[in-house]
């Protein structure tokens, strides 16, 4: 999980520089003009050092609190940024950065499958994730967030982060299930 972890964090570092992060940005435009990586790379790039800190210490932290394998944390962060980016060419967002969108996704996949495999607990995590989703979904984001980052918050993008991570969590649940 750590090399995952440091690998994640210096690749970030590296897209806040200038010119990679002019190229690493998710932008409807590029994108549709075959600039494909974006979908993905977008994740890893951040308005300031303020957004890169916030969303590395969630990726850290998430980690930390449920413990996935390297090969676990590995395939759930690329899935889950590439489905959030994917997603994100259906809104009306035509910028966007920040990791935000996939730690949702994360938190929901790790939360709910610990929920699917038995610890009841968890299912208080899971409540919390929708309940902020929703809030978000139906009051808009926080304020005090967006001046942090400089930007407005990519609601859009947490809603489908926690899809996908739901969504990898039931899948997973269910071949588990089948296999047994």
């Amino acid at each position: 999980m750590y090399p995952v972890l440091i690998f994640t964090s210096l690749l970030c570092v590296i897209f806040q520089l200038e010119p990679v992060q002019t190229w690493v940005v998710w932008d409807k435009s590029a994108i549709v003009d075959g600039q494909w990586w974006r979908i993905l790379t977008g994740n890893f790039s951040h308005t300031n050092y303020s957004h890169l800190l916030m969303n590395l210490a969630g990726l850290w932290i998430i980690s930390y609190l449920f413990q996935p394998t390297r090969k676990q944390l590995t395939s759930a962060l690329a899935v889950i940024s590439l489905v959030t980016g994917l997603a994100l060419l259906l809104s009306s967002i035509q910028i966007y950065v920040g990791l935000s969108g996939t730690l949702h996704g994360l938190f929901g996949l790790f939360a709910l499958r610990e929920t699917l495999n038995g610890r009841k607990s968890s299912w208080l995590l899971v409540l919390g994730l929708v309940a902020k989703i929703a809030w978000e979904q139906l009051v808009g984001p926080s304020s005090t967030t967006g001046e942090l980052i400089n930007a407005r918050v990519a609601i859009e993008a947490h809603l489908a982060g926690a899809l996908a991570g739901g969504s990898m969590a039931i899948i997973s649940f269910l071949m588990s299930k089948k296999a047994n």
